[in-house]
């Protein structure tokens, strides 16, 4: 993941001359001061619903809300969790100490498979145990708004105050996004050696981004993430290919129009906003117009 500097926000300024049906003004949501959240939702193993082999334990208790807890106690210096999604792509997460492990069920209803396999010497890992999952989300939203493993925040996470902060001055939900974005793309600055040294098993910190103020595409995406998920905003985390470089970004969910894909996003070049207020002011064809058909984006992995 080669990527260079951080560019300033991207202002969709002339919106009505792009789009002939544009309202004049901000809507009456976006223009009320936004109701904070000062709660988050928070991952639980309560062991109501557990399957346990060779040192390997998955708690499906709250299967309902898009998400596992996976636990290893074995020997091995590390084990892998591959997840497989209804619609057949692989997830593949480390687990790394001997404590629960939030892990995301992101491909909607349906049937998952999870395997989980120990380091036996080298790159080789031997399986432990296999078992299959029947989803019905209580909510869509719910994988999108809980923390997992590469989401991670809870409500003493510093990410989780600075949203509290910058939710107190915000005009409604599209005013938050946008001030998440231009905190984070002013205030981190991209880490250039971190990228060129990363391994295969990296796991966000959105604390120690804030702290250091440096990271890559993935602790941006994270990070912004974490501050959207925990003010309520469901929020997709993305990983895949803008052209030929490989990179993370994030898409929202506005309620006026339903998922804004790629509304934050990393060219491999520069950070952009496609200014969330197009998403109130237009209809659904008319953002899709702006940001484009996603040609230029694959995704790979939804966290």
């Amino acid at each position: 993941m080669k990527m260079q500097n951080v560019a300033a926000v991207l202002l969709a300024l002339s919106v009505s001359w792009l789009f002939g049906g544009c309202k004049g003004d901000k809507d009456d949501t976006d223009a009320a001061k936004r109701e904070t959240r000062t709660t988050v939702l928070t991952p639980s193993a309560p062991a109501s619903a557990v399957y346990e082999q060779n040192n390997v334990s998955i708690d499906s208790s709250n299967l309902q809300d898009g998400y596992i807890m996976v636990r290893y106690t074995g020997q091995a210096a590390k084990a892998k969790v591959q997840i497989t999604v209804p619609e057949g792509s692989v997830y593949t997460y480390t687990l790394r100490d001997r404590e629960y492990q939030t892990l995301p069920l992101t491909g909607g209803d349906g049937s998952y498979r999870v395997d989980v396999l120990e380091n036996a010497f080298d790159n080789m890992y031997a399986l432990l145990c296999t078992t299959e999952l029947s989803l019905k989300l209580r909510d869509e939203f719910l994988p999108f708004l809980y923390p997992n493993q590469y989401v991670w925040f809870t409500g003493d996470t510093d990410a989780v105050r600075l949203g509290i902060e910058l939710s107190d001055k915000s005009g409604g939900d599209l005013d938050y996004v946008s001030n998440v974005y231009r905190y984070v793309v002013s205030n981190i600055s991209y880490d250039t050696e971190k990228a060129q040294n990363i391994g295969g098993d990296y796991v966000p910190d959105v604390d120690a981004v804030l702290k250091t103020k440096k990271g890559i595409c993935f602790d941006y995406a994270s990070l912004m993430a974490a501050m959207l998920r925990s003010q309520g905003i469901p929020t997709k985390l993305l990983v895949g290919y803008s052209g030929d470089t490989y990179h993370a970004w994030i898409s929202v969910y506005v309620k006026e129009v339903g998922w804004v894909e790629n509304v934050i996003r990393f060219d491999g070049e520069q950070w952009s906003l496609v200014d969330p207020t197009l998403a109130a002011n237009n209809s659904a064809s008319a953002v899709k117009k702006y940001i484009g058909d996603g040609s230029n984006y694959l995704v790979k992995y939804s966290y």
